[in-house]
């Protein structure tokens, strides 16, 4: 059924009898708040039509400023299935970032504990007691442009715009993390849930999708790198 004007719309990746693949639109939040959050907008789409008792279960959710892809199961089976994989850390996820800074190191590791910092932020400190794990590459794409490839191996909130600041290249658009008057410039914060990997119920699954929103991600040698990773797995080993 087309959506109405004005109405959020969110794109529809891949979908079958356990679970949907959505692209979530960078400025939209996971849950509702002044408006629809994304949880809502996919539900009433697909109930739409001859789909009036679908139910949809959250497994995993991105931050308001991050696009891409995120899983919502379709059975209560499913659902477990999904939990169970987030915990043994048996799906591999992978992101895209810019920054305008350039970072301490080009690639790598990020390893410490976070600490709660003022007014909802978080830090980065050096005690190793129940760290945040995240791995990284990255490649200049034209002056004062670096973008990274990441991939976190735990789940902390905010993990990737934490460990991005504590190299010195906070993401671009991030105005909790970058300086405000730079974070304005920008046209959005450039981060982008970028491929998933796993097994769900005996079959395998690999999806990545790149930003199709945001001026530093549609230039042309930002789409040229991003097509040399479309099988981040193969760069960026799962192996901690």
């Amino acid at each position: 059924m087309p959506h109405k004007k004005n109405e959020p719309y969110v794109q529809i990746i891949y979908q079958n009898e356990h679970f949907v693949l959505v692209d979530k639109p960078a400025g939209m939040n996971f849950h509702s708040e002044d408006e629809a959050g994304l949880a809502v907008v996919v539900k009433q789409q697909l109930q739409a039509g001859d789909n009036k008792d679908l139910e949809l279960y959250p497994v995993h959710r991105l931050d308001k400023m991050t696009s891409g892809l995120v899983l919502f199961a379709l059975t209560k089976e499913a659902a477990k299935a999904f939990q169970k994989m987030f915990e043994n850390r048996g799906l591999d996820k992978f992101y895209l970032a810019i920054s305008t800074e350039k970072p301490k190191k080009k690639q790598g590791w990020v390893k410490g504990d976070m600490q709660p910092a003022r007014r909802g932020s978080w830090k980065l400190v050096t005690t190793q007691e129940n760290p945040a794990v995240t791995r990284f590459i990255s490649v200049s794409i034209g002056a004062n442009q670096r973008l990274f490839l990441v991939k976190p191996l735990t789940g902390k909130t905010h993990q990737i715009r934490v460990a991005l600041k504590s190299l010195g290249a906070p993401i671009a658009g991030d105005e909790r993390y970058q300086k405000l008057e730079q974070a304005k410039l920008e046209d959005r914060g450039y981060l982008h849930a970028f491929a998933l990997r796993f097994t769900l119920l005996g079959e395998d699954y690999a999806f990545s999708l790149l930003p199709s929103i945001g001026e530093r991600f549609v230039s042309g040698t930002c789409i040229e790198q991003m097509k040399l990773w479309r099988e981040p797995w193969m760069i960026l080993e799962s192996k901690s």
